[in-house]
């Protein structure tokens, strides 16, 4: 697959500007370290960058911030979640306070999502 070479420079800068919220995800998730699997952050499927992947559940976790519940970009959300899940796979959505302020909750939530996988 061909991608857009700024789309591929937009990633490499999310990964080294991760938010607070992104970057407690990533110590959870990296290395194998949640259930053994491989997850990937800021990663490219078509024209979207999402911000987390475990390839091998075709899991997307996306860590938002308030500026999801815009009028904009609940569209933009609800289209971009369309194609990735008409591409066989499943998105998975989490608030940053949630992130922030209950990470238990938060990876409890994940494991029951992948186990459904």
């Amino acid at each position: 697959m061909e991608y857009n070479k700024n789309n591929l420079t937009k990633a490499k800068n999310l990964r080294s500007n991760m938010t607070d919220a992104e970057s407690i995800i990533w110590y959870y998730v990296r290395a194998k370290r949640f259930l053994g699997l491989k997850f990937k952050r800021q990663v490219l499927i078509g024209e979207y960058i999402v911000d987390f992947l475990c390839p091998e559940k075709m899991l997307i976790v996306e860590i938002d911030g308030g500026q999801h519940n815009e009028i904009k970009n609940v569209e933009y959300d609800t289209k971009r979640t369309n194609y990735l899940e008409s591409n066989g796979y499943k998105v998975v959505r989490y608030w940053n306070n949630e992130v922030l302020l209950n990470i238990q909750s938060v990876l409890d939530d994940l494991k029951n999502k992948l186990d459904m996988k």
